[in-house]
């Protein structure tokens, strides 16, 4: 009867860590519903914007729990806070540029949330590293909110200047579903600057051309060079990735003899 009481407590020990990191999951889609809230009655939202807003808010919360539950990460941890805060306000970014098909949006509103999401993609990989919570899942959560970002801000200056503005929140995507066809795309790159630079570029200017600051083809110009750098920056990834494929792999008796000397 002790031995039965005693996996008891261990179960619950495991079980509580697990709970309070799915609760955090929670807090993330109830804040982004209050924030929905807050934006439907502050701009009269269609039905598109909240019907998009709450699918983000599903379909986040959903991806995110599973995610956590397979990582059992024992702690969500201050630097996925900061991400799932600017997830939150991704959703709300999301539900405006699906109502500006039926209305023209509010842009400062647009602008300033769009904002604070690009400032704190700064902020979380600090907070990480400065705490001692980096982990592969906090990484892979701020690249996906990163890229879904930026699809929805080409969606949105895809409007004015044309279809091919597309093509930079789709690259990524492209390159996921191409990793599937040929898996040597898989293989982890080493660190680079210049992609994190060009992609932390792509989000600030399509902010940019979104901002209607510019004249129209001030704006082309702008996505044009956000468009190249990216094309560059893939492309480059992609060279390195295919020239590694092509190396054979050392023999393993060559790799335990070079070891044992």
């Amino acid at each position: 009867m002790a031995l039965i009481n005693l996996n008891h407590t261990d179960d619950a020990y495991d079980a509580c860590p697990a709970r309070s990191v799915q609760q955090e999951t929670a807090v993330g889609a109830g804040a982004q519903l209050l924030l929905l809230a807050l934006l439907g009655t502050a701009i009269g939202m269609g039905t598109a914007g909240w019907l998009t807003g709450l699918a983000f808010a599903f379909a986040g919360w959903a991806v995110l729990s599973r995610a956590l539950h397979r990582s059992r990460l024992p702690v969500f941890g201050p630097a996925n806070r900061v991400t799932l805060g600017r997830a939150t306000l991704v959703g709300a970014v999301t539900a405006l540029v699906a109502d500006s098909f039926r209305d023209a949006p509010p842009v400062p509103l647009l602008v300033g949330l769009t904002a604070v999401a690009l400032v704190l993609d700064g902020v979380d990989g600090r907070v990480a590293r400065r705490t001692g919570t980096c982990t592969a899942l906090g990484a892979r959560f701020d690249m996906e909110v990163d890229a879904f970002l930026i699809l929805v801000l080409s969606v949105y200056v895809a409007t004015d200047l044309g279809p091919w503005v597309l093509l930079i929140g789709s690259m990524r995507y492209a390159f996921v579903a191409a990793a599937r066809v040929w898996p040597w795309l898989t293989a982890s790159l080493p660190p680079s600057t210049a992609r994190k630079t060009v992609a932390a570029l792509q989000g600030v200017l399509l902010l940019l051309a979104g901002a209607d600051l510019l004249p129209r083809v001030a704006n082309a110009g702008v996505v044009a060079v956000a468009l190249g750098l990216l094309v560059w920056s893939f492309g480059r990834d992609v060279r390195w990735l295919w020239r590694r494929s092509r190396v054979p792999a050392a023999p393993v008796a060559a790799v335990r003899e070079l070891l044992a000397r």
